[in-house]
Parts: structure tokens; C-alpha cells; sequence
């Protein structure tokens, strides 16, 4: 049983709290929250819930001081969208659950921005945690945190304990009062391209028989050695570039057993610089086997790989010292949605660092209201606040063309923020690239708004939708991957479905795939617990073909 709920005090029919809402919600069920300020807290148990704000609404909820803005026991529960604020406690507690926190800003204060313990499974994405006495507390627990950005913590911002090992990959961690992320009593976390800074102690520590990866980091501004390692200890550090050098940049105490690699060269030198000196062959072989292992996307792939030929062509007559033209790294990914675009875009940013023409930095994908401010100059303010986030990665304009659509009546900055994109793309255009996704027809429009904007972009890549026997081969991973297997005919009906379905030009291709997958695990669920008795391994992990013929069905 699954369903919508709206929560909107002013709407006849809908919930006025958010807590009335879950008490009603279904397993399954979204509630759907309107713009406002709700103080309240949240205990959910035992249930599976999406929880989001409606679109283009700003909803913050918080409420008691001395309890979690968000108790989550058990189940899996989904915020999108929202502001969540927390006093003394935790802003969010979650003990043997799976959390998804997606768009979201956490304002913490004495406790812990968010603290997953007990076998959770955290997954967050494009959030932000400020203010808290520690930002993230990971406790015998796991997931991915991609886009992360935590800062000013008044203890430790990051930590990772008791076997847990989560993957933080292009976060930043900021302003901590003690170390920016510390690792003890035999963690396991896993660094990818994170920037920490401005730390009162250590920028990474490591400890109490703990194991740390770290990848393509950057450390800078601590209070004690960059990276940490105690006796006892084990880990990788790889092409990270750090502040400090010797010891003071990778401290590694007797006893423990640290792989230390150097950044390459092109880490701390532009385009220009001999390519001897720079580049890492072998990580962009890497980058360049992930993009051919994603399903379909043979265009693309080819449109991306030809992009990097001409670089690395570049760079051997640059050393050869015959004449190269001056490059455009910025690019328009236009075509359906739900076709990997930002990964694409991901792999793209992490190419050019591991071919030495761009420093190295995070994905910053953003969207109208990241870029459009209310007054004459805020726009183009934060238009440049973005850029530095930034800074030696991916700008990822989403939906590019919402900035040249003009709002109803009143003042509209859409256009401030594209001239200002257009003067930032060449002034910043050999310490990052930028890529605007969007709909084919629409981004036509984009690219007429300004009269220098087309000629920024390298290349336009199309994006096409996958077909049918591309989604049953993702939504197949989808489910391996999650420990189900499917029954006699299970796959030929999921088949079927994807050759059938309409496709509109808003088809979501993957996120498609995604919604039957989860479906399908609902449907599953609510046959075996009506079964009256406790399935065996072999019945939870199966899905029939009965379950899609179901879930196509809803």
C-alpha cells in the first residue's frame, strides 16, 4: 500500500502537522510538505517513508530542544528538500535504518548534525550540516555521502567508529573546532576527491585500529599534520595534496601500515606545464573503463572520448613545442532525463584532473535557486560563491534553461546569473569546467541568451533514452545489487513493461527503473508478510513474476 499525503495547514483536506501525517502515512506512502515553519519532532519506526518538501518550497521543521528534530528506528525513511534544525540534541538519529537525506540543510546546535548507529545504512546527497558539536557521527554503520558539505563544527566534524565504513566522495568538511575527520576503533571509511580545511586539530585521523582511504583529497589550513595515522593503523593515501610537507603533511606512527602515493604534478600546476610533469595515465584508463562499464550511452561515450583525445593530443604537441589553440573544457549534455548525465559529468570533472588540465575538485551541481538571487547584485554573488566551491572541478548547471524563463510578473535575475556564468567561464577556464544539462529544445534557448554563452561550450553531447533491453539490464542490477534475484519469466516481463510504456519526453529512463525497483521490493514485502510465517532465504530474496506483474501494474 503506498500513497501521497500533503501537509499544508492552509489547505482544506490536507494534514496540518507533519506528525499527523506519519501516523496516517502508509508504508510507502510521501508526504508532501508545503512551504512553512513547523515546529515539531519527528519519530518514525519501523516504517518506510519519503518525506519532501513541495516544489520550490522552503519548509523548516524544529521543535524541541531536547530531542532529535528526526528519530528514525528501523525501516527506511527518505527527506528531500527540507531544513532541519536542531537545539541541544541530535538533528537527526537514526538507529537500525536505512536514512536518505537528499537536498537537505541541518542547523545543529549543541548535538550532532546527523548520527546514524546500529547497522544503518546513510545516504546522503547535496546537503548541507552547519553548526553542530559534530557534524557527522557514523557508528558501526554504512553508506555513501556524495556532495557533502559540513562546517563549522565545534568539535570533530566527521566521525567514523566501530567498524563502520562509509564512502564520503566529493564532500567538504570546514571550520571544525577539533579534527576534521576522525576515524578510530576499527573503522574502515573511504575518502574520494573530499577537501578538508581549517581544522583545530589534524585535518584526517586516524586511530585505535582504524583503516582509512584516502583519494584525490585536498587538506589544508589544520591545526596539527594534514593526515594522521596512529600506531596500529593501516590505510592508502593516494594522489591527496596537502598543505604541509614531510611529516607535518602525511604523519604516519610507527607501527602502522599507510601506502603513501604523491599527487601528480598537476595538482599544483595549469595548463602550460611540460605533460612529463604532469598527468596520471593510469587513473584516466581508470575513469575511462567506469564510463565504458555504464549501460548504453554509446554516443555519449564517444562524444567524451573524443573530447579527451584532443586534450591529451594537445598536451603532446604543447611538449613537442608546436602551436595549440587556446581549450574550452565546458560542455552541454542535452537529451532525456534519468540517462547518467551527472555521472557522466562526474567522471568528465575527474578526466581532466587525471590528465593534468584541471587542478582536481568536487561535482557542484546546481540549480536555478543556487544561482538566482532577490535583489539587483545578489545574484551575482552567489553565482560566484558557487564558482568558488568549486574550484578545480564541475559547475553542473541542472535544468540550465529555468535561468532565462522569465518568473511571473516582478523582477526575474535569471539573465544576471547567465551573464555572470559567461564572464566566469572564461575568466576560471583552466581551473574548472562547466557542464548545463537540460532538455534538447530548451537548452537551444539557453545557449541564445547571451551572445558570447554558446561559444564557451567545447561540444553539445546527446543524451538519447535507453531502450528497452538497457532498462531491464539497469533495474537487473538494480536488483542483484540489493541481494534479490528473479524468478522464472520475472526478467522477461520487466522486458515487456520497458517495450510498453509510454515515453513522453519527461521519461525518466533510469529513475523509471528505480521506481519499479522500488515497487517491486514493496510489493514483495507486503505478499511475504501475509504469508503468516517467516519466509525462507531463498523466498526473501526472490521476486516473482507475480511481484511484476504487480508493480507494472500500480
Amino acid at each position: 500500500m503506498s500513497g501521497t499525503l500533503h501537509v499544508d495547514a492552509d489547505r482544506p483536506g490536507a494534514y496540518p502537522t507533519l506528525a499527523e501525517a506519519l501516523l496516517d502515512a502508509p508504508h510507502g506512502a510521501t508526504v508532501v510538505v508545503a512551504a512553512g515553519s513547523y515546529d515539531e519532532v519527528l519519530d518514525v519506526r519501523a516504517r518506510d517513508v519519503v518525506i519532501a518538501a513541495a516544489p520550490d518550497a522552503e519548509v523548516r521543521l524544529g521543535g524541541s530542544a531536547l530531542e532529535p528534530t528526526l528519530r528514525v528506528r528501523g525501516g527506511s525513511v527518505t527527506v528531500r528538500g527540507l531544513v532541519l534544525v536542531g537545539r541541544q540534541a541530535h538533528v537527526v538519529d537514526a538507529e537500525d535504518s536505512r536514512l536518505v537525506l537528499a537536498d537537505c540543510v541541518l542547523e545543529a546546535g549543541f548535538g550532532a548534525g546527523v548520527r546514524v548507529t546500529d547497522r544503518s545504512t546513510l545516504e546522503m546527497t547535496d546537503c548541507t550540516v552547519t553548526g553542530a558539536q559534530q557534524g557527522l557521527v557514523v557508528e558501526d554503520s554504512g553508506g555513501t555521502l556524495e556532495r557533502v558539505t559540513v562546517s563549522d563544527s565545534a568539535d570533530d566534524a566527521v566521525v567514523v567508529r566501530l567498524g563502520a565504513d562509509p564512502v564520503l566522495r566529493d564532500c567538504v568538511v570546514r571550520g571544525s573546532g577539533a579534527r576534521g575527520v576522525y576515524a578510530y576503533a576499527s573503522a574502515r571509511p573511504v575518502l574520494e576527491g573530499c577537501e578538508v580545511e581549517t581544522s583545530g586539530g589534524p585535518g584526517v585521523a586516524v586511530a585505535q585500529g582504524a583503516s582509512a582511504t584516502l583519494r584525490r583529497c585536498s587538506v589544508r589550513g589544520t591545526g596539527g599534520p594534514d593526515v594522521e595515522f596512529g600506531a596500529g593503523t593501516s590505510g592508502r593515501v593516494e594522489a591527496c595534496r596537502t598543505e604541509r610537507t614531510g611529516d607535518a603533511g602525511v604523519s604516519v606512527a610507527v607501527g602502522a601500515d599507510v601506502t603513501v602515493t604523491e599527487a601528480p604534478a598537476a595538482a599544483s600546476v595549469g595548463v602550460g606545464s611540460s605533460p612529463a610533469a604532469k598527468g596520471d595515465p593510469e587513473r584516466v584508463e581508470q575513469l575511462l573503463a567506469e564510463l565504458d562499464a555504464m549501460v548504453g550511452l554509446a554516443g555519449v561515450k564517444a562524444e567524451v572520448r573524443a573530447v579527451i583525445d584532443e586534450i591529451q593530443v594537445n598536451e603532446w604537441r604543447r611538449a613537442a613545442g608546436l602551436a595549440v589553440g587556446g581549450a574550452s573544457h565546458h560542455l552541454v549534455f542535452a537529451g532525456a532525463p534519468g540517462t547518467g548525465k551527472t555521472t557522466v559529468g562526474r567522471i568528465y570533472g575527474q578526466l581532466l584532473a587525471a590528465l593534468g588540465v584541471l587542478p582536481g575538485g568536487p561535482l557542484k551541481e546546481v540549480s536555478r535557486r543556487d544561482l538566482v538571487g532577490q535583489y539587483i547584485g545578489h545574484t551575482a554573488e552567489k553565482t560566484a560563491a558557487v564558482f568558488d566551491e568549486a574550484a578545480g572541478g564541475v559547475v553542473f548547471l541542472d535544468e540550465a534553461y529555468t535561468l532565462t524563463r522569465q518568473a511571473g510578473g516582478g523582477n526575474d535575475f535569471g539573465q544576471e546569473a547567465v551573464d555572470m556564468i559567461v564572464k566566469l567561464m572564461e575568466d576560471r577556464r583552466d581551473s574548472l569546467a562547466v557542464i548545463a544539462a537540460g532538455y534538447t529544445d530548451e537548452m537551444v534557448q539557453f545557449l541564445d541568451a547571451n551572445p558570447g554563452l554558446a561559444s564557451r561550450f567545447v561540444k553539445t553531447v546527446e543524451f538519447e533514452h535507453y531502450d528497452p533491453e538497457q532498462l531491464t539490464r539497469i533495474i537487473t542490477s538494480m536488483i542483484t545489487s540489493g541481494d534479490y534475484l528473479l524468478g522464472p519469466q520475472a526478467a522477461t516481463l520487466l522486458r515487456l513493461h520497458f517495450e510498453t510504456v509510454p515515453r513522453g519526453s519527461d521519461f525518466g529512463n533510469a529513475r523509471e527503473a528505480r521506481k519499479l525497483f522500488e515497487k517491486l521490493r514493496k510489493v514483495q514485502s507486503q505478499r511475504l508478510r501475509l504469508a503468516g510465517r517467516q519466509p525462507t532465504l531463498e523466498e526473501l530474496q526472490t521476486l516473482t513474476v507475480d511481484d511484476v506483474r504487480t508493480a507494472v501494474a500500480d
